[in-house]
């Protein structure tokens, strides 16, 4: 199986969607990239909401559409998953 490598979260198999594979993704993609991925589930109405209140990805608009650039979510998720922990106690 081919993969590419995320520097976020490791190897990525190109078997995500072939929708999922552009540079930029709607609010919906977004939301499935993270969870194929990232195992972040997030709902697109969270994101359309982070978006509103700040704390979410960074994304650019085309006209009224938000749009997710992969990079941006990579970042992200990686923000908010954290560093790697070998206990509860680890701050």
């Amino acid at each position: 199986m081919n993969t590419q490598i995320n520097p976020f979260a490791g190897p990525i198999p190109h078997t995500l969607p072939a929708a999922l594979r552009k540079p930029r993704l709607r609010r919906f993609e977004a939301s499935q990239y993270l969870e194929l991925a990232h195992g972040i589930i997030l709902a697109p109405a969270s994101l359309a909401r982070l978006a509103c209140h700040g704390g979410g990805p960074a994304f650019q608009k085309s006209g009224a559409t938000p749009l997710y650039p992969v990079v941006e979510l990579d970042k992200w998720a990686a923000e908010r998953l954290g560093n790697l922990r070998r206990s509860t106690s680890e701050g």
